[in-house]
């Protein structure tokens, strides 16, 4: 789901980054890989958005690499970013292609095993995915993820599109991805098509044996405390959620010191 900053990315003291291309199944993606402190601990791979980028991420991965000392792999999925532009429609299982097929050659192609996974909507969705089918990771932090299609998450798609059509939306999104245009409305179309009404991954969520962190604003525009609390009912053993107040749709942007002591911790406890 679509969510824009102000601040820009700045670069911490002693990380060491390496920009790159990376090809995964026949797509060139855009990479960005950040070197941490420890070389033994686990590497975090961050997923984003439904209109997200790397760029969009702004400072938030090099905060964490920092406080956590461990590497991390950033990425802009296919149609995002300066990644090949999309030049087809989505269908309905598009997270889990990313999930299933994407996610594994990319990890495989660049040496990574057990991962941590941090998700953001529907990156969040596509690591969830990625662990209930079986792959090893070390363990999942997940905000605003969408199990299940919401009403609310269907008003906010389409909310969006208003602000697409009548704002400056389509400028600042022109900042991150190569061709705005297809980027939204191709997010846009497959979510606000009557096929994916019914997409559900809970039975996923329920295969998960890793421990999940999930966050939640309580003021998320495209999805509802309910997103956490299957989570939460699927893996009572293995999962941890927090609903933060005065917090929309992107904790790690309007809550950003809480966020990133709650993902340190839960890395710390790994």
């Amino acid at each position: 789901m679509p969510f824009l900053a102000n601040s820009d990315a700045a670069p911490q003291a002693g990380i060491v980054e390496k920009r790159f291309n990376i090809s995964v199944a026949g797509r060139q993606l855009e990479a960005l890989q950040l070197t941490g402190a420890k070389s033994n601990a686990p590497t975090i791979v961050f997923l984003h958005e439904g209109l997200g980028s790397i760029s969009l991420w702004r400072d938030f991965p090099h905060a964490v690499v920092a406080a956590t000392g461990c590497s991390a792999l950033i990425y802009s999925r296919y149609g995002y970013g300066q990644s090949d532009m999309l030049c087809e429609a989505r269908k309905p299982d598009y997270m889990h292609r990313e999930a299933l097929d994407v996610l594994p050659a990319l990890l495989k192609k660049s040496k990574i095993e057990n991962p941590i996974l941090f998700g953001h909507s529907d990156g969040a969705s596509i690591a969830l995915i990625h662990a209930g089918a079986g792959h090893d990771v070390a363990g999942i932090i997940v905000e605003a993820p969408h199990l299940f299609v919401e009403a609310i998450s269907l008003r906010g798609v389409a909310q969006a599109a208003e602000s697409f059509r009548r704002t400056d939306l389509p400028k600042k999104l022109a900042r991150h991805h190569r061709d705005a245009e297809k980027t939204f409305w191709g997010w846009h179309d497959v979510w606000a098509s009557g096929k994916f009404r019914d997409w559900n991954i809970e039975t996923y969520v329920s295969k998960i044996r890793v421990p999940i962190l999930s966050i939640q604003g309580e003021q998320d525009d495209y999805g509802s405390a309910e997103q956490v609390l299957a989570i939460r009912n699927a893996c009572p053993s293995n999962s941890t959620i927090h609903l933060l107040r005065n917090c929309g749709h992107a904790p790690h942007t309007e809550q950003f010191a809480t966020t990133l002591e709650l993902l340190s911790s839960f890395v710390t406890s790994l």
